[in-house]
């Protein structure tokens, strides 16, 4: 067998590439975890991170992130980074391109890859991005302060970021498609009691309006079957996500798109396991994607372990 770069390669260092960079150099593995951005994936726009058991004192997600990244590193992982081109397995390694012209082979990986924005596709949604139209509150909230915004979706992050939101003006309207939410119970409740939000179900965006700024939305309310426009500065989306799976095009994914995986984290294809928001999952939590790196981690120093004996 040829010669390896490392052990693992973990693909993505959000909140599961980091624990399964921990992992794996707890394991006494070698370990190259290879991120494009900044470590911390979409933890780095969690406002106040409240959730994570253990952390009883909530903050904010880039907080988290810089402790996960030095948790990995003090076990003898290294981040790398740059972007993942390409990945094939040939005599049974993976040897992944990265953009600034490298191969790194190594005998298992763990494609932690995360998942992007989904876009709902109307009028106005490509030609304001950036101008009005944003899939980050945190990121980009302040610039709105006191000014009327509107949230679409119904999940969780939308939960989330409209309550964010209603800290910086007091005028937030969320709209969602359906008759309920589909968010945490706790969550929608506190958007429910908030006075700052005006939430508004059976509602969906029809198209985003403006000069060189966002100035309005055109919305429909299903139910009634009435259309109206409503002026606003921006329009924050929070619609769900896709995962980034277009370096494993061959994996076995559900109908969605997500990877299938066993509860070792292992997907199709031998040596490849999948852990966070890539993977398929019925709860996507930051506490989820910190267990699932860590247990492909440790399936995968398993793993390797078989080849080298």
């Amino acid at each position: 067998m040829a010669q390896v770069d490392a052990d693992l390669l973990i693909l993505g260092a959000g909140p599961a590439g980091l624990s399964a960079a921990q992992y794996g150099g707890r394991a006494n593995l070698k370990v190259l975890a290879i991120e494009q951005m900044s470590p911390g994936g979409q933890a780095l726009v969690i406002n106040k991170l409240e959730n994570y058991p253990g952390d009883a004192t909530p903050r904010s997600g880039f907080d988290f992130a810089q402790d996960m990244r030095r948790q990995a590193e003090k076990f003898g992982a290294k981040i790398i980074g740059d972007a993942v081109l390409s990945l094939k397995k040939e005599g049974g390694l993976f040897i992944a391109g990265l953009g600034s012209g490298k191969e790194l082979r190594a005998y298992a990986v763990i494609l932690a890859t995360g998942a992007t924005h989904r876009r709902l596709g109307i009028s106005g949604e490509a030609e304001y991005a950036g101008r009005g139209v944003s899939y980050c509150a945190t990121c980009d909230g302040p610039f709105f302060k006191g000014k009327k915004v509107l949230v679409v979706g119904g999940g969780d992050a939308a939960c989330d970021e409209a309550w964010y939101l209603s800290l910086l003006t007091d005028q937030v309207i969320l709209v969602h498609r359906r008759d309920t939410f589909r968010a945490q119970q706790g969550l929608a409740q506190r958007v429910l009691r908030n006075p700052h939000i005006d939430v508004r179900l059976n509602t969906r965006p029809l198209e985003i309006r403006g000069d060189k700024q966002v100035t309005s939305i055109l919305l429909e309310n299903t139910a009634e079957k009435t259309q109206y426009e409503e002026p606003v500065s921006a329009v924050f989306i929070f619609v769900g996500t896709n995962p980034q799976t277009a370096l494993v095009p061959d994996v076995k994914t559900d109908e969605t798109g997500y990877i299938i995986t066993d509860q070792r984290m292992a997907s199709s294809i031998p040596g490849l396991f999948a852990a966070g928001d890539v993977r398929s999952s019925p709860f996507r939590q930051v506490v989820v994607a910190a267990a699932e790196g860590a247990i492909a981690a440790h399936c995968a120093a398993e793993y390797i372990d078989t080849l080298k004996s």
